[in-house]
């Protein structure tokens, strides 16, 4: 009897001890120097570990990136689905079925770190959270993340969802620099999210150490408590990461000391060298980015108002004349096209007496591999878009009139021109600056559209 009840002791010992030894993660620290990157201290910074929480960083990565290209607004109201609203604590309690401005998921996600959040932004940008979790691993690579991976939104454990105290380091230094707008949210004691008044899961650290302002907590059992944290004082910055934390007092405590350790050996004065900003996309998934633009086509922010009706008049007569400058092909009648692609687009109120024609009909140059369709003052621009290759020019144009006025505001100043080609005719848009360009692009992408940016020569 006496070795059965010893038996059962340790048994019952063993249970005890079981969930103690499972909540032990890995610890691993990384401190840099905001400013330039380099790094003051570093522990197991490479080793692969569950990133728990900090995962939303990424997150919120992505959304900021999506918001600024628009594909999305702060102001769209997003349903919640099942699967979001379904996801365990931290959440915010959202009903599937519910609609909640973007503005307030991403507060949810930054400062209470609510799961629920953190899938319904994914599902809101992406489709699904597997698909957004494919363009956050492709964000990281893009980053220079070499040795994460996700596999959703919010942190919780999942096989393969890994990172590591470099990669998230390096994440939370180009949050500060390539979104400095929206860094402020990180540092919110509290916040309202549109459902109600929620804390900060870092308030702790944020109340009792000076000069902090961010980033992002995390925990899971398998990860441990985890902390990206940042720091100013003075000209100083410093970004701390811990990993596999025994208890948040524990953890807290830990990044104080790395954090005092960073800013006793930074440089008081040193040139800032921000992380270079990738160019990144959307990625291939045309059915969900044409369901965007048929909801939300530019930011609420750019408000939508319908032109007057002199502003009708001129536009509407800005578009015969650039039609009628065109050399077209003398098997296609002149006003016709102009006629039909002006009452496509626009519906212009009759023209006021007394206004006279400003162009009048180039004569056709059949030798001539170039044709200029618009007037524009470029002042020096070189950079240029191409939307695409057709097999007549009359195609060419008409598309590249749509284009103009669908995209009006990043191409209202550029130059309209179709290229002959081996292949066919180019459209292009030309006279444009770099940005210019670049935002141009990214742009028409959002709505699903081909779009290749040319250089200058």
């Amino acid at each position: 009897m006496d070795v059965i009840r010893v038996g059962l002791r340790i048994l019952v010992f063993i249970a005890l001890l079981a969930p103690a030894l499972a909540v032990a993660a890995p610890y691993a620290a990384m401190v840099v120097d905001a400013r330039t990157g380099k790094v003051l201290h570093s522990r197991n910074a490479d080793t692969r570990l569950h990133p728990a929480s900090l995962t939303k960083m990424m997150t919120l990565y992505v959304v900021f990136d999506a918001v600024e290209r628009g594909e999305i607004s702060l102001d769209t109201k997003v349903k919640i689905s099942r699967k979001a609203a379904a996801e365990p604590p931290s959440k915010l309690g959202l009903k599937a079925g519910q609609r909640i401005k973007l503005r307030y998921l991403i507060r949810a996600a930054a400062v209470k770190s609510a799961n629920d959040a953190a899938t319904a932004l994914g599902e809101a940008i992406s489709g699904s959270e597997a698909a957004f979790a494919r363009r956050m691993t492709r964000t990281a690579q893009a980053l220079g993340m070499s040795k994460t991976t996700f596999k959703n939104a919010h942190g919780l454990t999942e096989a393969g969802h890994l990172s590591t105290a470099r990669d998230m380091t390096r994440m939370g230094r180009h949050l500060f620099y390539d979104f400095p707008q929206y860094y402020n949210i990180f540092s919110r004691i509290s916040t309202d999210t549109g459902v109600k008044k929620v804390s900060n899961t870092n308030r702790r650290l944020l109340g009792s150490y000076r000069g902090a302002d961010g980033i992002k907590t995390g925990y899971t059992r398998a990860a441990g408590y985890n902390l990206v944290a940042s720091a100013e004082r003075g000209n100083e910055r410093i970004i701390a990461t811990v990993f596999g934390g025994r208890s948040t007092a524990w953890r807290n405590a830990r990044v104080a000391e790395l954090l005092d350790m960073g800013f006793s050996r930074a440089p008081s004065r040193v040139a800032v060298v921000k992380p270079k900003r990738p160019v990144l996309t959307p990625g291939a998934q045309p059915a969900r980015m044409a369901g965007l633009v048929a909801r939300s086509p530019r930011p609420k922010a750019r408000p939508v108002d319908l032109p007057g009706a002199g502003q009708m008049v001129a536009m509407a007569e800005g578009i015969s004349d650039a039609l009628a400058e065109v050399a077209v092909e003398a098997s296609v009648p002149e006003p016709v096209q102009a006629a039909s692609l002006a009452g496509a687009y626009l519906r212009p109120a009759p023209r006021p007496k007394g206004r006279t024609e400003t162009a009048q009909a180039a004569a056709p140059d059949t030798k001539a591999p170039v044709v200029v369709t618009r007037v524009s003052t470029s002042g020096g621009r070189h950079w240029g878009i191409n939307i695409g290759r057709f097999t007549t020019r009359n195609e060419a144009e008409r598309v590249l009139l749509q284009t103009a006025l669908v995209e009006m505001s990043t191409l209202e100043s550029a130059l309209r021109k179709v290229t002959r080609s081996p292949k066919g005719w180019e459209a292009n848009f030309v006279g444009l600056t770099e940005a210019s360009a670049a935002m141009a692009c990214r742009r028409l992408e959002a709505r699903n559209l081909r779009c290749n940016k040319l250089g200058p020569g």
